[in-house]
């Protein structure tokens, strides 16, 4: 196995009841806060109002950027930067899902440089500083709330491009699971299958690597099975949403990745398809893995899925080592279209077959996709029309 360097220093408020110290953690960077969120749920459900009372025992002085698009744009990052420039800001607050906290963590890296933040993916603009960030999340899925990656669009271009930074990460991050209780069951759905690609992306390797390493994500991957089913059909089930909400964040926090240096497969692939179409990044997700696996598997692949079809599935192990293999995808796409009904082609989110060449061009913008199996533009091609 390769060595590796573990190192996540973000502070985590877990549970219910602990707002009462976002104030006090907001204070230990400065007085002036950038408050930004999504569409406005978070006043729909009180905790806009929970935030404010709780920034205003400390005295802060509070701006609010609201509006952070579902696939956030360029375009408020652009704006959360000028922002923070123009008043002097000590640290953004984040309140909502991925997408809200993947656009202030660039917002907290532009506030500190003069040029475009899109430069930061386009020429790979050093990252070298940020502005603090504290996170409330709202909806489990990207896991950005304990990682230093975000993914940014720019419909201009039709581009949809991610970034890793040390500097990115959040100080402080609150998890409350009663906050997700309005989370819709497609919402849920959506982001189950987002955190459940986040593991496998990892977990499907051939590298040699620790073994408790398999047994945490094999765990991981058996909580959201058992738990999204009940955390859609009851959203006020706390057992489920805290599960679920932890899960997230140890699906992508660096934990899991030990040694591995492999490339992720399925991830480049559908930020095609949300760069093009906007769709939720989680559904791309479920269409496309399940179709990965079954164009990866062969005789040099196959004793990985045996292992997952065994450990996650609990498929019978005296099976040939194929039929496993088929199985375990058979039963990953039950759970994806039949127990958490999200649509299963290309087809039915209106994603035109026209469009497949370029994008499988574009998601190898780098180079070959070196992960389970090496993938071209070619390659990536037919998974998507498997997918049709």
């Amino acid at each position: 196995m390769n060595p590796f360097v573990y190192d996540i220093p973000v502070k985590v408020y877990f549970g219910e009841n602990q707002f009462c110290f976002l104030g006090k953690e907001l204070a230990r960077f400065g007085k002036r806060v950038l408050l930004t969120y999504g569409g406005g749920s978070i006043k729909k459900i009180g905790l806009y109002d929970v935030i404010l009372s709780e920034l205003a025992k400390e005295g802060l002085e509070v701006y609010e950027l609201p509006g952070i698009e579902p696939n956030p744009r360029i375009e408020s990052v652009r704006a959360g930067a000028q922002c923070c420039k123009e008043h002097h800001i000590d640290v953004i607050l984040a309140v909502g899902g991925g997408s809200t906290l993947d656009a202030a963590k660039f917002m907290a890296a532009g506030a500190c440089v003069d040029h475009d933040p899109w430069e930061f993916f386009t020429r790979e603009a050093p990252i070298e500083k940020a502005l603090p960030l504290v996170t409330v999340l709202t909806l489990s899925a990207t896991g950005s709330e304990m990682d230093c990656g975000g993914v940014i669009s720019n419909l201009a271009t039709q581009d949809k491009l991610g970034r890793l930074a040390p500097p990115l990460l959040p100080k402080v991050s609150f998890l409350d699971p009663t906050v997700t209780y309005s989370v819709s069951p497609y919402q849920t759905a959506c982001g189950a299958a987002d955190m459940l690609n986040h593991i496998l992306e990892v977990y499907f390797t051939t590298e040699h690597d620790l073994y408790m390493l398999d047994c945490f994500m094999e765990g991981l991957m058996k909580t959201i099975l058992r738990y999204t089913p009940i955390a859609m059909e009851h959203p006020d089930n706390y057992e489920a949403r805290a599960n679920l909400m932890w899960t997230s964040s140890w699906a992508i926090n660096g934990f899991i990745n030990g040694g591995k240096q492999h490339d992720w497969s399925c991830h480049p692939m559908e930020h095609e398809l949300s760069a093009r179409y906007d769709i939720t990044h989680g559904l791309g997700l479920a269409i496309i893995t399940p179709r990965w696996l079954h164009y990866c598997l062969d005789e040099s692949t196959v004793a990985k899925y045996v292992q997952f079809g065994v450990n996650v599935f609990n498929i019978d192990a005296s099976l040939p080592p194929m039929d496993i293999a088929r199985e375990s995808i058979r039963q990953l796409s039950d759970f994806l279209f039949k127990t958490l009904k999200l649509d299963d082609t290309f087809t039915k989110v209106g994603i035109s077959p026209d469009d497949i060449p370029l994008m499988a061009q574009k998601a190898c913008r780098w180079g070959t996709i070196n992960g389970l199996k090496p993938l071209t533009p070619k390659d990536v091609e037919a998974i998507f029309t498997m997918c049709i």
